[in-house]
């Protein structure tokens, strides 16, 4: 899943894109509001942690100009103590939820990832398809009970398509969410990662949808 990180302050920043890398997240970061809506409105994320108090453009104006947009992506924004003039400007400008600042990492995380799941209708923190399991708070997958050992980039791939279950979800669509915005990026890949998946899958669990991509799919017998 592939965030957007948006914070003016050089250490807060760089700590949150290693905690968003350490739980599985890729991450993409900007320091001021201009760079931020031009990522925001050009590129492919599933939340964005905004801060609102940024150099060039404020964080509200960014948010509106996206919402005006029609960019839906979940965002959480990052606050001052005590400043709910802030989280409520926040809220309506189009803001999911709020963090306000300092703040435990482990919350922030939770938060986000609630966002995520909530975004592609799940209620719950796991994601279930047959015998396979996703763990968003563990950030693991498990087959039949049993822990998988997949590599970050399967295990991307694998969580996005848990997030999209039953969905066509292009190869576009998995580049987009699985590499950072720097990255070299290469769709060929993507074939080489669903490949490796499908063995460590049940038959037919990973759907080719001709000409269109690819569908992830409870094996028959099992939802």
């Amino acid at each position: 899943m592939r965030t957007l990180v948006v914070e003016d302050e050089p250490t807060l920043q760089a700590q949150l894109a290693e905690a968003l890398a350490a739980a599985g997240y890729v991450a993409d970061c900007a320091d001021n509001g201009v760079d931020a809506h031009f990522l925001g409105d050009s590129e492919a994320y599933d939340a964005v942690i905004l801060d609102l108090g940024l150099p060039r453009m404020d964080g509200i104006t960014v948010l509106k100009k996206w919402r005006a947009a029609g960019r839906t992506m979940p965002v959480l924004i990052l606050t001052a103590r005590d400043s709910w003039h802030e989280k409520v400007a926040g809220i309506d400008a189009g803001a999911d939820d709020y963090l306000s600042k300092p703040f435990h990492m482990e919350e922030l995380l939770a938060r986000l990832r609630a966002l995520i799941r909530r975004a592609g209708g799940h209620a719950s923190a796991e994601i279930a398809c047959g015998p396979l399991t996703l763990d968003t708070r563990a950030g693991r997958a498990t087959l039949d009970g049993q822990t998988m050992t997949l590599t970050s980039h399967e295990f991307r791939v694998l969580a996005y398509l848990m997030h999209h279950l039953g969905e066509i979800v292009s190869r576009t669509d998995l580049v987009e969410h699985i590499y950072a915005q720097d990255f070299d990026r290469d769709s060929n890949t993507v074939e080489v990662f669903i490949a490796r998946l499908r063995k460590k899958l049940p038959p037919d669990m990973i759907e080719t949808v001709r000409g269109l991509g690819y569908r992830l799919v409870a094996p028959d017998g099992n939802k």
